[in-house]
């Protein structure tokens, strides 16, 4: 991709944008105007840069989409097979649009939950601290573009000590063709509080767009949250996605990531231990096949004492797709005593899959224990022809033990309507013809 293409996207975006920089802006509109003056100085990344050698999105470069408008024609009908029925809370955006209609609120007086711009007034102090801080757009550039065109987005804050049961489903619906959609997430939660969230990126069509999205969470001391994050988006769609996580004292994070859609795709996930005794357990699995590229880079950062990490990511990739895995764990000098491993375990059911992985530590604290390891490989012949024996034919073998090695990671969702969704679509994804 040439410079003068990316320059010409990033333009043809710019212009689009309806904030300007001026003086006596609103906080909101500040963090827009600074977004879009980075965007500026910045390049679509290329696999010149180190970060992005293994990934080449350069096809977006000659989809300068516009950005979607909110045209909602759907009915509650046309989404109940994606309802979760234990979610008694759900936000639903439609190409990155709110839509109030679809969505259903239950614990309004428990929680805040609903639509970012309806609570910019009302909870100012708390938005400023925390919308845009987490996930950094200074050399960002699709999280600076998600930041210029923010407009709606997800908001949840539990507040202290406050246990949410149920599970909060996040719909993200892709409806429209040739567009862009900046879907956006903040959860905050406070002080001995427990959420599980449900992040879940649909089409209703196979289609060409862009979803560029933003996540944001921080988990106060002593917080808890469930993170399961699902993408399974049109094959034709191309995904850029980045979380932030930022973990208190004693806080806890749990994050199941489950990439199927899109033929490009990009997931960064940067999780920071920022106090002592911090935990975090991080699973992925990446499900692809025909000339899908899905790309997950992580980075778990301890900061303080004490803490504890655990990464297990999958890759199952056929046919001609590639998947990509870079997983970075950084312990920090005054990280003593942290306990981190990371497993990196990939796939290959055909001789043109591809699988590039590596799994990183940097270590400046010398009293830790820190463990990492990949393996890339095909299917166990020995076991399959156990299973044979068994009275399995080949077929039979093979798409049984492509079933259980991705299974393993799904059945840790804790969701059980949507563990049932997805071991099925992964059930359909591993019968080979």
């Amino acid at each position: 991709m040439s410079d003068l293409a990316s320059t010409d996207y990033l333009g043809c975006l710019l212009k689009s944008c309806p904030i300007k920089s001026t003086e006596s802006l609103s906080w909101l509109s500040q963090l827009r105007a600074q977004a879009i003056d980075r965007i500026s100085t910045q390049k679509l990344p290329t696999r010149r840069d180190e970060e992005w050698r293994f990934t080449d999105i350069s096809p977006i470069a000659h989809l300068p989409y516009q950005p979607s408008q909110p045209e909602c024609n759907l009915h509650a009908h046309d989404i109940e097979h994606l309802s979760l029925k234990e979610a008694k809370n759900r936000l639903v955006f439609v190409d990155g649009h709110y839509s109030s209609n679809l969505s259903t609120i239950f614990d309004a007086t428990a929680l805040v939950i609903g639509n970012l711009p309806e609570f910019v007034a009302t909870h100012a102090s708390t938005l400023e601290s925390h919308l845009g801080q987490h996930v950094q757009f200074d050399n960002n550039v699709f999280a600076a573009l998600n930041t210029a065109f923010l407009r709606d987005g997800a908001l949840i804050i539990v507040p202290k000590s406050i246990a949410i049961a149920e599970p909060i489903h996040l719909l993200f619906i892709a409806t429209q063709k040739e567009v862009t959609s900046y879907p956006r997430c903040l959860v905050i939660g406070e002080a001995g509080s427990n959420v599980t969230l449900v992040e879940d990126y649909v089409a209703l069509q196979q289609a060409t767009y862009i979803t560029n999205s933003v996540t944001e969470i921080s988990l106060a001391a002593n917080a808890q949250a469930k993170h399961i994050r699902i993408q399974r988006e049109s094959a034709q769609a191309f995904h850029l996605a980045n979380c932030a996580v930022s973990l208190a004292h004693a806080s806890n994070y749990q994050s199941t990531s489950i990439s199927l859609g899109s033929q490009i795709s990009r997931y960064n996930l940067n999780v920071r231990l920022t106090d002592a005794a911090a935990e975090c357990v991080v699973d992925g699995l990446t499900l692809i096949s025909d000339r899908q590229l899905a790309d997950t880079h992580t980075c778990i950062d301890h900061l303080k004492p004490n803490g504890t990490s655990r990464q297990h990511h999958k890759c199952i990739a056929d046919d001609a797709a590639h998947a990509v895995f870079n997983g970075k764990i950084i312990v920090h000098p005054h990280a003593q005593q942290t306990n981190s491993s990371q497993s990196s375990r990939n796939l290959l059911l055909s001789k043109l899959a591809q699988v590039d992985t590596k799994p990183q530590l940097e270590i400046f604290a010398d009293d830790v224990k820190c463990a990492h390891g990949a393996t890339v490989g095909q299917l166990d012949q020995e076991e399959i022809f156990y299973l044979e024996s068994r009275g399995l034919s080949a077929k039979a073998a093979r798409n049984l033990l492509t079933y259980a090695f991705g299974a393993e990671i799904i059945s840790r969702i804790p969701v059980t309507s949507l563990r049932q969704q997805l071991e099925q679509a992964v059930l359909n994804q591993t019968q080979s013809n």
